[in-house]
């Protein structure tokens, strides 16, 4: 098990208190997008592993673990997944998931992780672009309704928007909207994260252009439709990669190792 003693104390004092072994923690939300305010909460996201008798007995652990914690001032949004959740998470298409096995913001990782960060490089398909255009569609119908419009969900819709289209050109997974940015080069994005950094958590857009912000909206919605559809990656997991992860699972499980 590998911990890097780099980030806030108050962060690994909470990832103690977890009730079960970890496999991997990371930073999600907005360090991981690259726009936190000074008063941004920590989103910590997770792999626990279950012990074996809590999986085949009776008596059934949590698969998921769900914690709002309050620690010395910091607020701190905490969700983990024994690992078989995450398993079928993942071979669902769900970019979440995705964004955190491969988040460059890793707390606590550990040599299983590596494994599976090679094995899910199979699991990237040209299908997520449904998890991203259905994420925009909802993040901008309430964006939309919000009077004044805040400069967080604005910079969330483009995150989500710019992180589909590049998984679908690439197959890489690349979620810090400042890095997106040096590649799609949109000349408003460094103002609205520089309003959002400076400014506090609830920063509003005073004033915001809306129907220019629509049109980019839907510009690059239709952007990421036709690059899912052009995308040279896999309609799904081939039989053999489900079959691969199925066994590392079985043996993580068996052998209760991280």
């Amino acid at each position: 098990m590998s911990i890097e003693n780099v980030y806030d104390a108050r962060l690994y004092a909470t990832i103690a208190e977890q009730p079960y072994p970890l496999l991997f923690m990371t930073i999600s939300g907005s360090h991981l997008y690259g726009f936190p305010s000074s008063d941004s909460d920590y989103d910590l996201r997770g792999i626990h592993l279950l012990p074996l008798e809590q999986v085949v007995g009776l008596s059934q652990g949590q698969e998921t673990v769900e914690r709002m914690i309050q620690r010395e001032g910091l607020e701190i949004d905490l969700v983990t997944y024994d690992i078989k959740k995450f398993l079928a998470l993942l071979l669902n298409k769900n970019g979440l998931v995705l964004e955190q096995l491969y988040s460059p913001l890793v707390i606590q990782s550990s040599p299983a992780i590596e494994e599976l960060q090679q094995l899910a490089r199979g699991c990237i398909t040209r299908n997520h672009r449904f998890h991203y255009l259905g994420f925009a569609r909802s993040q901008w119908k309430l964006f939309a309704k919000e009077n004044p419009p805040r400069v967080k969900p604005l910079l969330y819709i483009y995150r989500v928007l710019l992180t589909g289209i590049h998984l679908m050109q690439t197959g890489e997974v690349e979620s810090n909207l400042l890095r997106l940015n040096e590649h799609f080069a949109l000349p408003y994005i460094p103002d609205l994260i520089e309003r959002k950094k400076t400014g506090a958590e609830q920063s509003v857009l005073q004033d915001a252009d809306m129907a220019f912000h629509q049109q980019e909206y839907e510009r690059l919605l239709s952007k990421l439709e036709e690059a899912g559809q052009m995308s040279n990656l896999p309609d799904g997991a081939s039989l053999e990669e489900k079959n691969m992860l199925n066994r590392w699972l079985i043996g993580l499980r068996l052998e209760g190792r991280l």
